[in-house]
């Protein structure tokens, strides 16, 4: 049997321009596990997901995948090896519809296998494959740019803020899509969220940050019973 793909932090230090934003970060993530990541603006978040793939400064310590070093490795060649990153920015191409978008993202796979459980997981993006990007809602077009990671097969997948902006009933269409990929493909995911509730039910375990340190780093349950904690680093006495 495979061993299943990690992505490992190793004493990690980065930032932009010679700044450090997060600083002597270690935590791994395995396939079929979910990491939340969680802290007050600002606290580091959004760069430990740029550092995975490639797009902040590693300033010191490296990154493991899949027991390779690929603290120098390129942002294609991580996404390569398995590792799957949906920004917070929409990553969609409008002018493209809604499966020219998805087949954009295929890397050599065949059209026909990969894009029927991306419609299974998401059917509002069946019913809306031939309609362009800017036709799509702030949810589909969120939908269609998970998808689109997806149908690269990640092993492990960096969601920065999937829900930022949807309606309540949108947000969660989204997240019981997003389980559902963990549980039926057992990708792998580290979820970056304001909404402290979706991401203690989603993870199994949390990092929180503070100002770009660890403040705290175990299980979700746990955490819900530091209020003072979640009070002094996030702003809320409970969630």
């Amino acid at each position: 049997m495979l061993q299943p793909i990690e992505l490992r932090f190793e004493d990690v230090t980065a930032g932009y321009g010679g700044l450090a934003v997060v600083e002597h970060l270690s935590f791994s993530v395995r396939e079929g596990e979910r990491i939340g990541l969680i802290g007050r603006n600002g606290a580091g978040k959004t760069t430990t997901l740029a550092t995975a793939m490639g797009l902040a400064d590693l300033m010191k310590g490296r990154i493991l995948f899949g027991n390779h070093d690929v603290s120098r490795a390129s942002t294609y060649a991580r996404s390569r090896a398995g590792l799957g990153y949906v920004p917070q920015s929409r990553d969609i191409f409008p002018s493209l519809t809604v499966e020219e978008n998805l087949l954009s993202a295929l890397q050599g796979r065949s059209a026909s296998v990969a894009l029927p459980p991306i419609y299974q997981l998401f059917p509002r993006l069946k019913e809306r494959r031939r309609n362009g990007g800017t036709q799509l809602s702030g949810g589909e077009q969120q939908m269609l740019s998970v998808a689109r990671a997806l149908v690269g097969q990640p092993r492990i997948l960096l969601l920065d803020e999937p829900l930022e902006g949807l309606a309540p009933m949108v947000r969660e269409e989204l997240m019981r899509a997003i389980v559902r990929m963990s549980d039926q493909f057992g990708v792998g995911c580290v979820l970056v969220e304001q909404h402290i509730d979706v991401v203690l039910d989603f993870s199994s375990s949390v990092i929180v940050l503070e100002r770009g340190v660890a403040a705290y780093s175990g299980s979700a349950g746990a955490l819900r019973d530091e209020p003072a904690l979640l009070n002094r680093t996030i702003g809320l006495e409970k969630c």
